[in-house]
């Protein structure tokens, strides 16, 4: 799978959350051949460079592309909300340093900080719901609730619990959550990946439909940011209150809806 033309110098950058935005698992084609038309077009028109900006992690990134047909690979993918990839001249992803590096040291000294917090939190949970505590390489400390009712409930303990602990962050999307450090998310690998490639937030777009993606639709992380239609109710409200456009289509016709919002048809 190759990239699109290379850029000398890119003029946009455009964010997807994979899940729920551009990937709809239900339908015959998951991702919308308007989209891939679109991307196109706007990198010829606007030196737009496109990438993925997922809780995924890389290999599960690389097996939606796969599913999902692309015709052709992102400019760059942010896996597991704050992991940055780039690819190489033969198409192998290669860990961005030294964010990547930074990442996980931080997030290593962190969870040994925190810990007795997560273990009152892990407590919690495991005493009062049927959630399933995740603890694994890469993801330390997270959890799979039962119901969407139960995973709300759950949030509201983690925030009376964490209530002192401002650094301590985490990521949901619908049942699933990951605990990290609240500097690593979408919003601020998104600025990362900006700073990269020479550009500013003021030169950014970003679609994304559930709350791992709060931090991404902001204009402190991109001037232009967009739900589809349909994102969870919260993500609908933020992104309206903070002046983005929320689309009537949903998945991958939504994000092509949002592109010609702001880019033009």
């Amino acid at each position: 799978m190759n990239t699109l033309p290379s850029l000398a110098l890119p003029e946009h950058i455009l964010s997807f959350d994979f899940d729920g935005t551009l990937h709809n698992p239900a339908h015959r084609d998951p991702v919308h051949p308007r989209l891939f038309e679109t991307l196109q077009r706007l990198r010829r028109e606007k030196g737009s460079l496109w990438g993925i900006n997922t809780g995924r992690s890389i290999a599960h990134v690389v097996e939606g592309l796969v599913e999902s047909r692309f015709p052709f690979a992102p400019d760059w993918v942010v896996a597991r909300e704050r992991e940055i990839w780039l690819p190489d001249a033969q198409g192998r992803w290669v860990s961005h340093q030294p964010w990547n590096h930074d990442c996980e040291k931080d997030q290593h000294r962190f969870f040994k900080e925190v810990r007795h917090i997560l273990d009152a939190i892990r407590h919690e949970v495991e005493e009062h719901t049927g959630a399933t505590w995740i603890d694994q390489p890469g993801d330390p400390a997270g959890l799979i609730a039962r119901t969407e009712e139960e995973m709300a409930w759950i949030i509201g303990r983690v925030e009376t619990l964490a209530a002192h602990v401002p650094l301590l962050g985490w990521q949901r999307n619908s049942i699933w959550l990951r605990f990290g450090h609240r500097k690593y998310q979408k919003g601020s690998s998104l600025i990362e990946v900006a700073r990269h490639f020479g550009l500013v937030p003021a030169r950014c777009f970003a679609i994304g439909d559930s709350h791992n993606d709060f931090e991404m639709l902001h204009p402190s992380a991109a001037a232009m940011f967009a739900c589809p239609g349909n994102a969870v109710r919260e993500i609908r409200d933020h992104v309206i209150a903070h002046g983005g456009h929320a689309c009537r289509q949903s998945y991958s016709e939504g994000c092509v809806e949002a592109l010609e919002h702001f880019f033009g048809s």
